[in-house]
């Protein structure tokens, strides 16, 4: 191709990126500081664009010094090295310092925990389906499957049913999310359910968790954070 030529320099403000179309491709530019990136439109890691919703997706050759930090960070964590700019990550890198923070807590919530990973990841389901939250419910059937979360369960849970057929324990961590997020309360009954399940620690680490994922889910609903274009979304939206 041809060089083009699309705009001035000071048309786009240090941090920020303008998208144009050249020929038949949508090109995001981006400018970071010295240097100026022209990138095709489409994510890598999501397979969507990467200037979507209401913030655009990160490409690590434009990381400022501090964004790079966090994503390092990340993937030395217990998430891996494979971690791609997506889903909360890719809204995290925008304010980096918060970012850090949060992923160590989203860390310790999901690996860490005296909470069982089957339980764990019920619970990030149920979050997600109240929360009609479609990155977090994409991302994390995959994970409650192989942790042990049935497939009746989560076709239950998505569709908004109790699940009826699942283990005891789940059912009394059900009860005490939906109590929790309804009323904001919870009663004497689904609290000692859920206690005679987890203990004293446990108990409190899922209610950290469960508090960690809704801010998860606020993040991915608010920033519009979608799973990748290939994928049906989960929930309609209105």
């Amino acid at each position: 191709m041809d060089e083009v030529s699309v705009g001035k320099l000071t048309d786009i403000a240090d941090g920020d990126y303008r998208i144009f179309a050249v020929e038949e491709l949508e090109v995001g530019i981006f400018r970071t500081g010295s240097k100026v990136l022209a990138y095709e439109n489409v994510c890598p890691h999501a397979g969507g664009p990467v200037c979507q919703g209401q913030i655009y997706h990160k490409v690590e050759e434009a990381l400022t010094p501090e964004q790079a930090a966090l994503l390092n960070s990340i993937r030395s964590g217990p998430r891996g090295g494979s971690v791609g700019i997506r889903g909360p990550f890719a809204v995290l890198l925008h304010a980096p310092a918060f970012g850090e923070l949060a992923q160590q807590l989203g860390g310790h919530c999901r690996f860490n925990t005296a909470v069982p990973p089957r339980l764990s990841e019920f619970a990030v389901l149920a979050t997600a389906k109240l929360w009609r939250a479609q990155y977090e419910w994409f991302a994390h059937v995959p994970q409650a499957e192989r942790a042990g979360v049935s497939k009746q369960t989560i076709r239950d849970l998505h569709r908004g049913r109790a699940p009826k057929s699942a283990p005891k324990d789940e059912r009394a961590i059900y009860d005490f999310i939906q109590e929790l997020y309804k009323t904001r309360r919870v009663s004497d009954q689904n609290f000692k359910r859920v206690h005679a399940v987890l203990g004293d620690a446990a108990t409190v680490e899922l209610v950290g968790i469960l508090g960690y994922y809704v801010m998860i889910s606020m993040i991915l609903n608010v920033f519009r954070m979608a799973p990748p274009e290939d994928e049906p979304l989960p929930f309609a939206e209105s």
